[in-house]
């Protein structure tokens, strides 16, 4: 029968592996949420992609990529209607610099939703990276448990790096005997 003991620092190593594993499926959770929710309220404004931008013509906003391709387009008609003047470059009387400014601030906020569908996906590969690190730190952690049976430590194949008892010194070699000389004399 095989008995493990668990360590002290394997219990610590191993709490930490699942801890790490918690936080990574809490990450994964949280960015798809944030995905979910930035989709959600991009489709729920009712944008279409225009049927003139490089990509994805038609195509309701509600991912990262129709967001971009709209925020260009919508750039490209803003300069066309200006003369190929920015919002700053454009004279405060001009009738065209409110178009601009609202052409400005509709890229900005498409923009951001580009953004944050990014962070999403940066927390949920984190979350993946977590799960990861927390599996590894299990592993680690039952590696370090002593098996009372063989009186080793864990199932790894590596020289265990903390000493299970205390080394001891070899015993000093005895010089070899010799047998005494048979005795010598009459034999009765």
């Amino acid at each position: 029968m095989t008995t493990t003991t668990t360590t002290g620092s394997s219990k610590t190593v191993r709490t930490l592996g699942l801890l790490t594993i918690i936080a990574g499926i809490i990450f994964i959770i949280a960015g798809g949420v944030t995905w979910g929710a930035v989709a959600s309220n991009l489709a729920a404004e009712k944008i279409t992609v225009s049927e003139d931008a490089q990509a994805f013509g038609g195509q309701l906003v509600d991912t990262p990529w129709e967001a971009w391709f709209q925020a260009d387009i919508i750039n490209t008609h803003a300069l066309e209607s200006s003369g190929g003047k920015t919002y700053a470059e454009l004279d405060r009387e001009d009738p065209v610099r409110a178009t601009m400014m609202d052409a400005s601030f509709l890229r900005a906020s498409l923009f951001t939703s580009v953004v944050a569908f990014g962070v999403a996906a940066l927390v949920v590969g984190l979350g993946i990276i977590f799960i990861l690190v927390g599996w590894a730190l299990r592993k680690i952690g039952t590696a370090l448990a002593y098996d009372t049976a063989t009186g080793t430590r864990g199932t790894s194949a590596y020289p265990d790096p903390i000493p299970t008892t205390r080394p001891t010194a070899t015993p000093a070699a005895t010089p070899p005997t010799t047998p005494p000389p048979a005795p010598t004399g009459p034999k009765a």
